[in-house]
């Protein structure tokens, strides 16, 4: 067993949408990751979450026991900012925060509860993708429809917050004041960063806008939608499934949104996939030096970001344009984020 005294030793979950990441980290200081994994979440999976912590425990038996469990929660909704212990009042904000996020909330939520029913009276502890950019100033944040509907939390929330305060993190004293970063990775989206705080990003009031990606369209003529409603036998449902899980590089390729697969295919509609999203990075990057007036740096993070080497090459070419880019690759760091939040704040 790994010497923790004096340390918080934090469980750290980090639900997406087909995968369950887990880190059991000691966190005196910078956090030290003690044990990790994945496990696949089908689609099928439900609210049976206590299995997973079987897996889990089995990973973590030669360790020391969780003191606080830390949860990456995708979206807050509109009453929650900032990362905070869970209670009563936050859960009933999460289920409401449901309707923003269909695809993450439920999951987070059945998660949240298996791991209370398995570390009863341990703290838990939610960390929100949106707090990050919970200060963007109104030109950012408003959306450009009528007040009675902003009124109801209808806005630009923004997301991969904790993967953006990863990258601040690392930074640290070499961060310069105009910062973009770019998570790419099966979903993708670029931030603009002030000294230090999120100003503006390309991900709106849900994680499907923005930037091309995987299977999720990113920005798409509202009005294509609005013909596919009144055009075809698609109903809302439909639509849903067709914006976040049958379009993007899936779709435009009729192969993969896996860019590894893309990348080995022959075939015209995967090379077509691939300059659309490197185009689509490209546009969302320009978009967010023009909120900040001009950056000093931008980062490449995420799994296309960090490990797809084509893709960095093809956005450099794309952004030769303006010179004296510092263009750098860091690692997302959302667990150890999720880690360093939970023990401050349990």
């Amino acid at each position: 067993m790994v010497a923790v005294k004096g340390a918080a030793v934090v469980l750290a979950l980090n639900s997406g949408s087909s995968s369950l990441k887990y880190g059991l980290y000691a966190v005196d200081g910078d956090p030290v990751l003690l044990v990790g994994g994945t496990i696949e979440t089908p689609d099928d999976d439900g609210d049976d979450h206590g299995r997973f912590f079987d897996t889990i425990e089995t990973a973590l038996q030669r360790s020391p026991a969780p003191t606080v469990i830390g949860h990456r929660i995708v979206h807050g909704g509109p009453h929650r900012s900032a990362h905070c212990r869970i209670d009563d009042a936050v859960m009933a904000d999460l289920e409401a925060a449901c309707a923003f996020a269909p695809l993450h909330g439920p999951a987070s939520l059945a998660l949240i509860r298996a791991a209370g029913a398995r570390y009863p009276g341990v703290p838990q502890v939610a960390c929100f993708d949106t707090a990050f950019h919970a200060g963007m100033p109104d030109v950012a944040s408003t959306l450009p429809i009528p007040s009675a509907y902003r009124a109801g939390g209808v806005r630009r929330y923004g997301f991969h917050g904790l993967s953006c305060e990863s990258i601040v993190r690392q930074l640290a004293d070499d961060r310069p004041t105009r910062l973009v970063i770019a998570h790419l990775g099966n979903g993708a989206s670029v931030t603009a960063v002030c000294d230090g705080g999120s100003i503006d990003t390309s991900m709106g009031l849900t994680p499907s806008g923005g930037v091309m990606m995987a299977t999720r369209t990113g920005d798409l003529d509202p009005g294509v939608l609005l013909y596919l409603l009144r055009e075809t036998d698609l109903d809302a449902s439909a639509l849903a499934t067709l914006v976040d899980h049958a379009s993007g590089m899936a779709g435009v390729s009729g192969l993969s949104g896996d860019m590894r697969v893309l990348r080995a295919a022959s075939i015209d509609d995967a090379d077509l996939a691939i300059r659309m999203f490197e185009r689509s990075v490209c546009k969302q990057i320009a978009a967010m030096i023009a909120s900040l007036g001009g950056a000093d740096m931008l980062v490449l993070t995420g799994g296309i970001g960090e490990n797809d080497a084509a893709t960095g090459r093809a956005i450099r070419a794309g952004l030769a344009w303006l010179p004296g880019l510092d263009i750098r690759i860091l690692p997302s760091q959302e667990d150890a984020q999720i880690a360093l939040h939970a023990a401050a704040i349990a």
